[in-house]
């Protein structure tokens, strides 16, 4: 099929897309600048120019095509602390998408967070069936989904905080490596104990062309191929890398320490990926966090 994907050139899209034409689909990929465009042909697409400004443009392009994958979001207001903004320019472009694909039955599949599930207070491993809590993009998910209701076959693959690879360059992988070095320290909050899913991007990928070609309308799947590992034994795998101290960081000084992660670094989000596995048949196949760690790529020239 014809699809078209937004966020093409960033760090998903660097997989999905080649995982896509590769498969044999043929792909249209947003892209804002000549540097992505041009990075958006060498996975084999074609470059559509545009950006998360223009809903209405990119609601055009994806009308043409029988299948969008959306990925974009706005990371750099969300590193700025302006969160809600991006999260606010989403809704419009996944509103947007909804006219174009209404009554179509043509496959939107849109990337969402496990971070959500935080602030539905499960008490246990979120699943595919758990709706989010408030607030977040929680309510862009949801919007995703009731298109389900409208004749496009939507889904939502909601993707964990850290997403590791050697296509990594700016994810919170390669950010808490970044502060353990500039304060050497390689610290966690607490005890620790809170875990993290975590999953490699290639096998993000594959599920999102799973998604693409097979999921039911109104679906969530969890890209979780590490369902949830402690902090703390992240912050050791760093800390040894990286030859520094692993330490607790008091609570009042985890907004000096972690900057704008300070405000995630506290949740617990252990994530269930079982349904995904048994529906979809998803299996990752690449390395898991800590196994990523210790191939060596995210510390090299850092001792």
């Amino acid at each position: 099929m014809r699809v078209f994907v937004t966020g093409a050139s960033g760090h998903l899209g660097s997989a999905i897309v080649p995982e896509l034409v590769a498969a044999g689909h043929d792909v249209v990929g947003l892209a804002r600048s000549d540097a992505a465009a041009a990075a958006v042909t060498g996975y084999g697409a074609t470059a559509h120019r545009g950006d998360l400004a223009e809903p209405a443009a990119i609601a055009e392009a994806a009308a043409d095509c029988d299948g969008v994958v959306h990925l974009a979001f706005d990371h750099e207001q969300m590193r700025s602390g302006n969160y809600p903004a991006a999260v606010a320019a989403d809704l419009a472009v996944v509103h947007a998408l909804g006219e174009a694909l209404a009554g179509t039955g043509k496959p939107l599949v849109a990337a969402s967070g496990t971070l959500g599930l935080v602030s539905a207070g499960l008490g246990r491993p979120g699943t595919e069936e758990d709706a989010g809590g408030p607030g977040g993009r929680t309510e862009n998910e949801n919007a995703v989904l009731a298109l389900a209701r409208r004749g496009v076959r939507s889904s939502v693959v909601r993707i964990p905080p850290i997403t590791h690879s050697t296509l990594d360059r700016h994810g919170f992988a390669r950010t808490l490596i970044a502060i353990a070095q500039r304060t050497g320290v390689s610290g966690y909050p607490g005890d620790g104990g809170n875990q993290w899913p975590a999953v490699h991007t290639l096998d993000v990928a594959h599920l999102f062309r799973l998604a693409l070609e097979n999921a039911p309308a109104g679906t969530r799947w969890h890209a979780a191929g590490d369902e949830g590992i402690p902090l703390r034994r992240i912050a050791q795998s760093i800390g040894d890398h990286l030859d520094i101290p692993t330490a607790s960081i008091p609570a009042d000084q985890l907004q000096a320490h972690f900057g704008f992660l300070a405000m995630v670094i506290s949740l617990d989000n252990p994530t269930s990926a079982l349904t995904t596995r048994q529906v979809l048949g998803w299996e990752p196949t690449h390395p898991g966090l800590l196994a990523d760690f210790e191939t060596g790529d995210y510390f090299k020239g850092l001792r």
